[in-house]
Protein backbone atom coordinates (compact mmCIF):
# COMPACT_ATOMS: atom_id res chain seq x y z
CA UNK A 1 0.00 0.00 0.00
CA UNK A 2 1.34 3.48 -0.84
CA UNK A 3 1.97 6.14 1.78
CA UNK A 4 -1.03 8.10 0.47
CA UNK A 5 -3.26 5.04 0.77
CA UNK A 6 -2.00 4.41 4.31
CA UNK A 7 -2.80 8.04 5.12
CA UNK A 8 -6.25 7.82 3.49
CA UNK A 9 -7.23 4.68 5.39
CA UNK A 10 -6.16 6.19 8.70
CA UNK A 11 -3.12 4.00 9.23
CA UNK A 12 -0.94 7.07 9.62
CA UNK A 13 -1.74 9.66 12.27
CA UNK A 14 0.36 12.77 11.58
CA UNK A 15 -0.53 14.38 14.91
CA UNK A 16 0.96 11.48 16.85
CA UNK A 17 4.62 11.61 17.65
CA UNK A 18 6.76 9.92 20.21
CA UNK A 19 8.08 12.95 22.06
CA UNK A 20 7.85 11.09 25.36
CA UNK A 21 10.81 9.01 24.24
CA UNK A 22 13.21 11.92 24.67
CA UNK A 23 14.74 12.51 28.06
CA UNK A 24 14.48 16.29 27.67
CA UNK A 25 10.76 16.10 26.96
CA UNK A 26 10.04 13.93 30.00
CA UNK A 27 12.14 16.19 32.26
CA UNK A 28 10.39 19.32 31.01
CA UNK A 29 6.99 17.75 31.52
CA UNK A 30 7.86 16.74 35.09
CA UNK A 31 9.11 20.26 35.84
CA UNK A 32 5.96 21.84 34.45
CA UNK A 33 3.78 19.51 36.52
CA UNK A 34 5.79 20.05 39.70
CA UNK A 35 5.71 23.83 39.33
CA UNK A 36 2.00 23.83 38.54
CA UNK A 37 1.30 21.82 41.69
CA UNK A 38 3.35 24.26 43.79
CA UNK A 39 1.62 27.23 42.23
CA UNK A 40 -1.88 25.80 42.74
CA UNK A 41 -1.11 25.10 46.39
CA UNK A 42 -0.63 28.84 46.97
CA UNK A 43 -3.78 30.01 45.16
CA UNK A 44 -7.26 30.93 46.29
CA UNK A 45 -10.22 29.26 44.58
CA UNK A 46 -10.77 32.38 42.47
CA UNK A 47 -7.14 32.37 41.37
CA UNK A 48 -7.33 28.65 40.58
CA UNK A 49 -10.34 29.28 38.33
CA UNK A 50 -8.53 32.08 36.52
CA UNK A 51 -5.43 29.91 36.15
CA UNK A 52 -7.55 27.07 34.77
CA UNK A 53 -9.07 29.36 32.13
CA UNK A 54 -5.58 30.61 31.28
CA UNK A 55 -4.18 27.09 30.83
CA UNK A 56 -7.18 26.13 28.68
CA UNK A 57 -6.41 29.08 26.39
CA UNK A 58 -2.73 28.15 26.25
CA UNK A 59 -3.57 24.54 25.31
CA UNK A 60 -5.94 25.74 22.57
CA UNK A 61 -3.26 28.08 21.23
CA UNK A 62 -0.67 25.28 21.29
CA UNK A 63 -2.99 22.99 19.34
CA UNK A 64 -3.48 25.69 16.69
CA UNK A 65 0.26 26.36 16.52
CA UNK A 66 1.02 22.64 16.13
CA UNK A 67 -1.54 22.39 13.33
CA UNK A 68 -0.01 25.36 11.52
CA UNK A 69 3.47 23.90 11.96
CA UNK A 70 2.28 20.60 10.51
CA UNK A 71 0.69 22.35 7.53
CA UNK A 72 3.77 24.45 6.83
CA UNK A 73 6.06 21.44 7.19
CA UNK A 74 3.88 19.42 4.85
CA UNK A 75 3.96 22.23 2.28
CA UNK A 76 7.73 22.50 2.56
CA UNK A 77 8.06 18.75 2.03
CA UNK A 78 5.81 19.02 -1.01
CA UNK A 79 7.86 21.85 -2.47
CA UNK A 80 11.03 19.82 -1.90
CA UNK A 81 9.53 16.85 -3.72
CA UNK A 82 8.46 19.07 -6.62
CA UNK A 83 12.00 20.37 -6.91
CA UNK A 84 13.36 16.82 -6.87
CA UNK A 85 10.85 15.71 -9.51
CA UNK A 86 11.69 18.70 -11.72
CA UNK A 87 15.37 17.88 -11.49
CA UNK A 88 16.12 20.85 -9.28
CA UNK A 89 19.23 19.17 -7.95
CA UNK A 90 22.17 19.35 -10.27
CA UNK A 91 25.10 16.98 -10.15
CA UNK A 92 28.04 19.10 -9.25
Amino acid sequence: MSILEEFWYGNIEPAEYDSCATKEYRESLKLISRNEDKLLATMTEEQKELFSRYTDCVREFQAMAECLLFQNSFRLGGRMMLEVMRGGFRDQ
